[in-house]
């Protein structure tokens, strides 16, 4: 007898059942397939990168590669004398780093200094001690006192406020006080419009 009629009902049952199950897995397998875009033949374009300057072209010969280098040199020149009168701590010497420094700029910008016409009281002593009259020279020589008296009180003003302010807000600073005094009264003997960084408050503003 052929092996097929020896075999019991129940294994019968068991082929069909796998074989219709196979092949409705195969056909849903079929009907959820998705082709890929590289058999689509979709060419996807490359992301550009981001925070990456588009580079210079190459040289040609040395004397290209030195003016590169030149107009190089002069943008950053004037970005970071640019970033200095604006106040950007990463451009500024280390003369004007630090939060005391800049609170220092505003006491002094914020008021009116003798020292801000120092300069232009200087020129006219210079001008009225070279002229050969008694009365112009005398006339310019106690202008010259005057000045002086007043440059000198008005630093005092100027240390006096700046101790006030910069013990009271900074008590930890490891700043020196004399340092700082000096700083101020420098900045108070430049013209406004001269100073750098350049006054980031109006006159009168309360600091």
């Amino acid at each position: 007898m052929s092996p097929l009629f020896r075999r019991k009902s129940t294994d019968l049952v068991a082929d069909a059942t796998t074989s219709v199950t196979d092949e409705a897995t195969s056909a849903a397998r079929s009907k959820s397939y998705t082709p890929s875009k590289k058999e689509l033949g979709v060419v996807t374009p490359k992301r550009a990168q981001q925070g990456r300057r588009v580079q210079e072209a190459a040289p040609a010969n040395r004397k290209e590669a030195t003016k590169q280098l030149r107009e190089r040199q002069r943008i950053e020149r004037a970005e970071a004398a640019e970033g200095m009168r604006n106040g950007d701590e990463r451009y500024l010497l280390a003369r004007d780093r630090g939060p005391e420094r800049a609170l220092v700029r505003d006491i002094v910008d914020s008021r009116r200094t003798v020292g801000s016409f120092f300069i232009a009281g200087a020129v006219i002593v210079l001008v009225g001690s070279s002229v050969n009259i008694e009365a112009v020279r005398l006339g310019s020589n106690i202008l010259w006192a005057l000045l002086a008296f007043a440059v000198v009180v008005d630093s005092v003003f100027i240390a006096r406020r700046i101790k006030k302010l910069v013990t009271a807000r900074f008590p930890k600073t490891d700043q020196r006080l004399g340092s700082l005094y000096l700083y101020g009264v420098m900045r108070g003997l430049t013209f406004r419009r001269m100073r750098v960084p350049k006054p980031r408050i109006d006159l009168g503003t309360t600091v």
